[in-house]
């Protein structure tokens, strides 16, 4: 018995072990932590306040709710590097102005948590897009299918059901005024030491730098193809290029000095460790899934039990259960992405015009527990930077996720028979 253990646990650290022989792997890992450090020096700098004060400045163009409400959206949508970042950075610029306007703080975390990790996964130009990039290579690397990832994920994306429909009902509740329950009244929540005079630039820089690198080495892996670059080296080179312009930047413009850029750099990245280390085992569960066979194994199942059209949706409902369990969609994404490939591929002649349907259930299924579930970090940065209690939060924004969820179910339903016609 305590041979089998002992055997059990120095395969596992093996097999983690080897995950780092895995350059995507180890990309996606320092981009997460590295992104650390962008959101630090850009607390440190003043770059939110900075903003704050700019739209301070011109908040005559805001004249009531509906328009107020809009800002954090747009903000969500202009920033979809990572889904932390939008969610603080929309929450707290947005909060004085929706404040005025009579907007309740669990409308506006709702808001903000409904343009993170959906816009996230709509425009994977991000650590989100090389995750998935990674996770679809690995299963091409393996032989389990034939095609090329990034039109693969392309494709899959127009069928990111529950990422659209609940980027349009946020939509809905702020153009028909849809008045959010307010359950608590809090104080606001200090995320950060802003300075009174911040410079908008300082939170400028960091993401424009990033979002122009990623386009870049798009290009340059491409060989001048941005469809046929590499995310994971892409998003990799980009934020540690944005990292060194914006430490420039805030040198040259005496924004910080040389000492705290450096301890925002390492303070950042350290915070998002334990992150690092979510995503690490969540690899390694996904690489176990692949060794055992889990996939071949369902596929068998399924195929005995499932008509081909019911498979997509049977995907989505198994990864939203798994995703609101462990609020993780990138764990959720990790396991599941193996099996629903594998499974997809297994069905026969239907399998090329499924196949990114079923990446597209992995997908949503993902954004939903990332979107809904009470220990998402997203939903906690998000009711956070509302300035609202996490429970009343996740109690008035879960109707609105199960409502975008159901849609999602009816439409991968109809997408599922439509293809297998």
């Amino acid at each position: 018995m305590e041979q089998n253990i002992t055997s059990t646990v120095v395969e596992s650290i093996k097999g983690i072990a080897s995950l780092f022989e895995k350059g995507w792997v180890v990309k996606t890992l320092v981009f997460a932590i590295f992104v650390g450090s962008i959101i630090e020096l850009i607390q440190r700098s003043g770059g939110v306040s900075g903003f704050i004060n700019f739209l301070q400045k011109g908040k005559r163009l805001i004249t009531n709710r509906k328009e107020a409400e809009l800002l954090p959206f747009f903000i969500g949508v202009a920033i979809f590097i990572e889904s932390s970042i939008t969610s603080l950075i929309a929450g707290t610029v947005s909060r004085p102005i929706t404040d005025k306007f009579g907007t309740s703080r669990e409308k506006l975390a709702y808001i903000c948590d409904s343009t993170s990790a959906p816009i996230c996964t709509m425009f994977p130009l991000n650590a989100w897009g090389a995750l998935l990039l990674g996770l679809i290579g690995a299963q091409i690397e393996a032989g389990t299918i034939s095609a090329e990832p990034i039109k693969l994920l392309g494709t899959a994306l127009l069928f990111n059901f529950y990422a659209i429909f609940s980027i349009l009902i946020v939509l809905f509740t702020i153009f028909k005024k849809i008045d959010f329950p307010s359950y608590t009244k809090v104080e606001p929540i200090n995320l950060t030491d802003l300075k009174k005079d911040g410079d908008i630039f300082a939170l400028i820089v960091p993401i424009l730098s990033m979002l122009i690198l990623v386009f870049v080495f798009l290009f340059i892996t491409g060989d001048g193809n941005m469809l046929k670059g590499s995310g994971s080296t892409s998003v990799f080179s980009a934020v540690m290029g944005s990292v060194l312009i914006t430490s420039i930047y805030y040198q040259i413009k005496k924004i910080l000095p040389p000492k705290e850029i450096l301890t925002s750099i390492f303070t950042g990245a350290k915070r998002m460790l334990p992150i690092a280390g979510i995503l690490l085992f969540a690899f390694a569960i996904g690489d176990v899934t692949v060794k055992m066979g889990t996939g071949v194994y369902i596929s068998h199942f399924a195929n005995a039990i499932l008509h081909p059209a019911l498979l997509p949706t049977g995907i989505f409902l198994l990864s939203a259960i798994i995703a609101f369990s462990t609020g993780t969609s990138w764990g959720t994404f990790s396991i599941m992405m193996p099996i629903a490939i594998t499974i997809t591929a297994g069905i026969g002649a239907d399998a090329t015009a499924l196949l990114p349907l079923s990446i597209a259930a992995v997908i949503s299924g993902g954004v939903f527990g990332d979107h809904a579930s009470p220990i998402s970090d997203t939903t906690i940065i998000s009711a956070m930077a509302a300035g609202c209690d996490l429970i009343a939060h996740v109690k008035t924004q879960l109707p609105w996720a199960l409502l975008s969820a159901l849609i999602s179910v009816i439409f991968f339903l109809l997408s599922g028979f439509l293809m297998t016609l």
